[in-house]
């Protein structure tokens, strides 16, 4: 008898489960990613500018929409 004959086969791998299983990394990756950009958007307060205040003033043709100071 050779020692070949009494190795265990190669175990073959569930490419089902290797598939489900990148698949689920990826969603959760995204996942990830929304809820950090949902958290840096609610926690985050830009600074104040230097704005028009009242539309039709000389300079900038810009105001804010609802300004914050």
């Amino acid at each position: 008898m050779s020692g070949a004959a009494s190795a265990r086969p190669a175990r073959r791998l569930n490419w089902r489960l290797v598939a489900t299983g990148i698949a689920a990394a990826v969603v959760l990756l995204l996942v990830a990613a929304n809820a950090h950009l949902v958290y840096v958007a609610v926690v985050s307060q830009p600074d104040c500018v230097a704005h028009t205040k009242t539309p039709g003033q000389d300079g900038a043709g810009f105001r804010a929409a609802r300004p914050a100071c």
